[in-house]
């Protein structure tokens, strides 16, 4: 098994947070529920370790 790329995984982040987002009937753009708060939290720290990754390239 071959280790996944930090951009796969932010890319991976998104599109669960996504996937969660069309079919959750509670969330919102401005509130979530358990599950979207940990997966959209999941995405936001995916997504400042490829940004931080991408600065000191």
């Amino acid at each position: 098994m071959t280790k996944r790329s930090l951009y796969d995984l932010y890319m991976a982040g998104a599109a669960a947070v996504r996937e969660h987002d069309a079919t959750c009937t509670t969330c919102s753009p401005d509130r979530r529920c358990t599950t979207g708060r940990r997966l959209y939290g999941e995405l936001v720290r995916l997504q400042d370790n490829y940004l931080a990754h991408l600065r000191t390239r």
